[in-house]
């Protein structure tokens, strides 16, 4: 029997029901949900081949596509189902079968508020120029952050925001700006390429969905420079090793230049870290913010070293301090506030010993 929209639809919604983030569909096995980060198998038969390739010619909406599953290797894209939510969607091949991953993306595009974001992320959204870079690990809501950070503008600003991204997630409606929304391999060839046209379309405001390479990162730093205000993600796990890994991506001959660039251009970059909530019903997020400071410049141009940065974001923080927080200041008063547990907190941070005798002073 085939498997059809109705099909897919009531997976979906099995899948929002209980509150997942992913759903994973490999030829042979049941499918599994992505919970609160654990994966957890639905009760249903085996998916075949034949379940796997009527899936892809539902969400792959292209004919031609979909009968050649065999020569493509992997394949990224988006699908909505009207009225539920959207599919990020990445088609593979292993061990000579087919799987697909489906990333659910709400309709509803999340606020800050909803996202239980520091007030201060708003101020960083509405900042008129320069680099924001939203980090951490894949699958730890960078895209949502952004989604809710673009949100946050198109409410407040009359401005042109273009996207660029692969594939496109959350749809923005025209609210108070104007929203081009372009995806790649659809709409341009490559982040590059959208990039550069962008500068040309009489843009405000960049989102760029990752910085994968040096061109990308050489664009977008010609943007901030004329003006615009420019958002991205790198997978990367904090602001020291965003700033190492964006020096990096140069070769050694360009690194004194890019240095310098980098450290007039990059505003702020918002550090991501999903943890279990309390309970183990709710996922939380830990936030690193560094708001680009003098001293943080200096670190950048290799004048003081970068492990000094962390110095300087835990000073940030405070009624003194412009909003910086460390990941262990954040875990910290999440664990005060009781949202996650002590056990989740000693997991979630690199110097547990230091953090265990801090826990035991605030007891």
């Amino acid at each position: 029997m085939a498997f059809t929209l109705k099909n897919l639809i009531g997976l979906v919604q099995v899948a929002i029901q209980n509150h997942a983030s992913d759903i994973h569909l490999r030829m042979g096995e049941s499918p599994c949900l992505r919970i609160r980060g654990d994966l957890v198998p639905v009760q249903t038969r085996p998916f075949g081949k034949e379940d796997i390739e009527d899936i892809c010619k539902i969400i792959f909406q292209n004919d031609e596509t979909a009968s050649k599953l065999h020569q493509i290797k992997e394949l990224d894209g988006g699908f909505t189902i009207p009225d539920t939510c959207r599919l990020r969607f990445n088609f593979f091949h292993f061990n000579e079968k087919m799987g697909i991953i489906l990333r659910i993306v709400r309709n509803a595009i999340p606020t800050i508020e909803q996202l239980q974001l520091p007030p201060v992320v708003g101020e960083i959204a509405l900042h008129q120029y320069g680099l924001i870079l939203v980090t951490g690990p894949t699958g730890s809501g960078k895209s949502t952050t952004l989604a809710a950070m673009i949100n946050h503008i198109n409410h407040l600003s009359h401005a042109h925001i273009i996207t660029i991204e692969d594939p496109i997630e959350y749809i923005h409606p025209q609210i108070k700006s104007r929203l081009t929304q372009r995806e790649v391999g659809r709409d341009t060839e490559s982040f590059q390429a959208g990039l550069r046209a962008a500068l040309r379309q009489d843009p405000d405001i960049i989102l760029i969905g990752e910085m994968r390479d040096p061109e990308t990162v050489g664009i977008a730093l010609k943007a901030a420079e004329t003006g615009h205000l420019v958002l991205s993600t790198v997978h990367t796990t904090n602001a020291i090793t965003t700033i190492g890994r964006i020096i990096s991506m140069f070769p050694p001959e360009e690194q004194p230049d890019v240095r310098k660039r980098f450290s007039e251009n990059l505003y702020a970059t918002i550090g991501q870290r999903m943890l279990k909530g309390a309970q183990g019903k709710n996922i939380v997020l830990a936030l690193e913010i560094m708001l680009t400071t003098p001293g943080v410049k200096e670190c950048i141009m290799g004048e003081e070293p970068l492990g000094r940065i962390l110095d300087i974001i835990q000073e940030g923080r405070g009624a003194s301090g412009n909003g910086s927080q460390s990941f262990e200041q954040h875990i910290m008063e999440l664990f005060k506030k009781g949202i996650i547990s002590k056990e989740t907190a000693l997991e979630s941070v690199e110097g547990a010993s230091d953090f265990q005798q801090q826990l035991l002073v605030e007891k």
